[in-house]
């Protein structure tokens, strides 16, 4: 069992750069697709990024791309979201999840069964 720690959030201001940080215990996080999806109040959780068990190909929400980066430090056993020109609309709690999947669906909560307890990022005007 994969247990996953987000780290990283905090309040910023319009413009500024968080990077957010996924840390597995129990397991090897390479062993893992893995993903990034965020909530903001009285909204569903929608997908952020995510990153494959193996090759590294990595895919991003449409609406994001060009601004998130998601990466692996298999040494650390650590997935991040570098989140660059922060805007109030990324205002949000930050989760990070797990699943041995292969899938075409890395965009689906469903795909995932392990989750961590979330990061809040907050976006300042």
């Amino acid at each position: 069992q994969v247990q996953l720690v987000e780290s990283g959030g905090g309040l910023v201001q319009a413009g500024d750069s968080l990077r957010l940080s996924c840390t597995a215990s129990g397991r090897t996080l390479s062993s893992y697709g893995t993903g990034w999806f965020r909530q903001a109040p009285g909204k569903e959780r929608e997908f952020v990024a995510a990153i494959i068990r193996s090759g590294g190909s990595t895919y991003y929400a449409d609406s994001l791309k060009g601004r998130f980066t998601i990466s692996r430090d298999n040494a650390k056993n650590t997935v991040y979201l570098q989140m660059n020109s922060l805007k109030p609309e990324d205002t949000a709690v930050y989760y990070c999840a797990a699943t041995m999947a292969y899938s075409d669906n890395y965009h689906q909560t469903w795909l995932y069964n392990h989750w961590g307890q979330g990061t809040q990022v907050t976006v300042s005007s």
